[in-house]
């Protein structure tokens, strides 16, 4: 069965599919470089008010803390993208972080990572670190939460309607499982079943669809394509 978590708002993105954190609770890592402790916040954010959130309530948390960087990137075209430094000289910290994220690899050759917000919360530890090494510590703060962050594959799916006699229905929603279809849910109706198919958001992927389901049925049924939705899937 589908698991949709916070779509997206944009569903007439181009991007049918990125890369995202696992919904849920915040990720944090920590690092200290220099007696300076570096502590990174990471949250799914689907909107850039979510996104803001998370560093309002880390400035409370963490109030006694020198600098709390921020940036996060939303949209699965990843159209907003904002940063701060909060502090630290301009272009030392909320840029390197943004830019760790916008270039994370989530498999080769693949820069697709989304609604995501971070934080890094540093305590200075009374070592200065010099604009490059800045620069570094941030960047290396946002990569290494990344490297052991829980990270989720999101597709936006077609879903297709079939109706189908009642007695036919059973067999018919174990063949096309068995034949590797996403089954969304079933409806019950007065004269038929209507089986919910999720397939891949695009017209090959349609078109390959309805043709299984004229085979399994012998040309008594046919889908009829129905709105989108996201899901989230494990990645690997």
């Amino acid at each position: 069965m589908l698991n949709p978590a916070d779509p997206p708002q944009d569903t007439d993105s181009r991007a049918t599919a990125y890369t995202t954190l696992k919904a849920g609770q915040d990720f944090r890592h920590e690092l200290e470089i220099k007696r300076s402790r570096f502590i990174t916040v990471l949250r799914r954010a689907g909107t850039e008010d979510q996104a803001r959130d998370l560093v309002a309530g880390l400035r409370r948390e963490f109030h006694d803390a020198r600098h709390h960087c921020s940036a996060f990137v939303i949209g699965p075209d990843r159209t907003v993208q904002r940063s701060s430094d909060d502090g630290e000289p301009a272009g030392t910290a909320g840029i390197p972080m943004l830019e760790a994220l916008l270039k994370r690899e989530t498999a080769p050759g693949v820069t697709d990572l989304s609604d995501v917000s971070a934080v890094v919360v540093r305590y200075f530890g009374g070592v200065l670190l010099g604009a490059g090494g800045l620069v570094r510590a941030y960047s290396e703060s946002i990569s290494a939460s990344l490297d052991v962050a829980p990270l989720v594959h999101r597709s936006r799916l077609r879903i297709c309607s079939a109706p189908v006699p009642h007695a036919a229905a059973g067999r018919l929603e174990n063949d096309l499982r068995a034949a590797g279809m996403v089954m969304a849910d079933t409806t019950y109706q007065d004269r038929h079943t209507v089986l919910r198919i999720a397939v891949p958001d695009d017209a090959g992927a349609i078109a390959a669809a309805t043709e299984r389901i004229l085979q399994l049925t012998a040309g008594a049924t046919t889908l009829s394509p129905d709105g989108t939705e996201w899901v989230d899937e494990a990645l690997g």
